[in-house]
């Protein structure tokens, strides 16, 4: 049995990290569905921006995001669409949404609102900067609440350099997870208490989170951003190697590897000494600022061996090394396949690679089976009928723009 079953979930969300939310949530085994707009969720659109393909049958832009969800499509401002999704999440356990408090608030489906009627609700948001604060309902994305404002550009370029260049939603990835753990633990203490909560999780607030060590350190002067030519521990740092490829080494104990280091690069210790006596020692490099010198001595030595021979030697000597892997060598990873890390998922076009939620369960062996359950509001129909709605009030609401069935948006 998969942790969540008979979890059902109403999820009324938009782009990547509230949505990924649900769909880890439906990989866990709850009952998922997804409300849209008669625009539909944006993300459905979104192909183009990753250079895919996008159409009804093969949109993984969309699907890696909302795998194992049933779809609706509500006109909430409408008094029957409104009156379909409170029937809904009277039923449902979790209320998942990425929606501006503002807007939740003029349709009645705010926390106060619903808490109010549905106290065992458990409530879970997705914002872009928090509760409070003049910017508590602006616009909210993960490159530029988790990325930018969150201080991932600003401390992790190579100092000098241009902030790096992501993959789309890497922070909303990280959303994802930290929702999913917020709403297993209110789902938990709502077996205590019997009472819904209401949890929230900020993009800016993750992204400060993911840099708790620069947060802290720098305090003490630890200087962000940093240059890879002044690490303090030159053994922990990236290489370039002769084909162009980019290793990294991570040896934390400098002075215990330094001869190791030495006869995996066949560096003639006499060259650190010449630059300083006492370059052989962690402490005196960094109090005699030698740090860009014994990185470039390092730099020129791993430039005359291929990646390939780098980790070789590296792993053959136990000292930790693994490249700086393109999405082209992970495919190609054999211990992400052993771990179930990566799925391939069939489309018109071929086979097609998507990593899989990172928490592992004893109780679900293997790799998950991702279902795409069709068109915007393909369930619709099917749903309403479950909630009580008879062919002909189906019917009508759609005669009348409250709801809609099975739509393709390039229609």
């Amino acid at each position: 049995m998969k942790p969540l079953e008979g979890i059902k979930v109403v999820d009324l969300t938009s782009y990547l990290a509230a949505p990924t939310t649900g769909r880890v949530l439906a990989e866990w085994g709850a009952d998922v569905v997804k409300v849209e707009s008669f625009g539909g969720d944006p993300a459905r659109r979104q192909a183009g921006v990753f250079n895919m393909p996008m159409s009804d049958d093969e949109n993984l832009a969309f699907d890696f995001a909302n795998f194992g969800k049933k779809f609706m499509t509500l006109n909430l401002k409408s008094d029957t669409g409104l009156e379909v999704m409170l029937k809904l999440l009277a039923e449902a356990d979790v209320f998942l949404t990425s929606n501006r408090t503002k807007s939740l608030v003029k349709m009645g489906l705010d926390y106060d609102t619903l808490h109010e009627k549905f106290p065992k609700l458990v409530y879970a948001q997705v914002t872009g900067y928090g509760d409070k604060g003049p910017e508590k309902d602006a616009a909210g994305f993960d490159v530029t609440c988790y990325m930018a404002r969150g201080g991932v550009f600003g401390t992790t370029v190579n100092r000098g350099d241009a902030p790096l260049i992501p993959t789309n939603g890497l922070g909303d990835f990280s959303v994802s997870i930290f929702m999913a753990a917020g709403i297993a633990a209110a789902l938990y203490n709502r077996t205590r208490t019997g009472e819904g909560d209401r949890v929230s999780v900020p993009l800016q607030h993750a992204g400060l989170y993911t840099l708790s060590t620069g947060i802290i350190s720098a305090q003490y002067g630890n200087e962000y951003p940093k240059n890879r030519r002044e690490v303090p521990n030159p053994f922990n740092n990236m290489y370039c190697c002769s084909d162009g490829k980019w290793v990294c080494a991570c040896l934390p104990e400098y002075d215990r590897d330094f001869n190791k280091m030495c006869a995996a690069l066949e560096i003639d210790p006499a060259e650190f000494f010449a630059i300083d006596p006492e370059a052989n020692i962690c402490a005196k490099v960094n109090e005699k600022k030698l740090n860009q010198q014994v990185i470039d001595l390092l730099d020129r030595h791993f430039n005359n061996f291929t990646q390939a021979q780098v980790l070789a030697t590296f792993k053959a000597n136990d000292m930790p090394c693994e490249p700086a892997a393109t999405p082209e060598d992970i495919y190609e990873d054999e211990n992400c396949w052993d771990n179930d890390m990566l799925v391939k998922i069939p489309y018109p076009s071929g086979d097609r690679i998507m990593a899989t939620c990172p928490i592992h369960f004893n109780s679900m062996p293997g790799a998950p089976e991702y279902v795409n359950y069709g068109n915007m509001g393909a369930q619709t129909e099917e749903i309403m009928a479950q909630l009580g709605y008879s062919e002909a009030d189906i019917k009508a609401a759609e005669e009348r723009g409250d709801v809609r069935g099975s739509t393709s948006i390039f229609a």
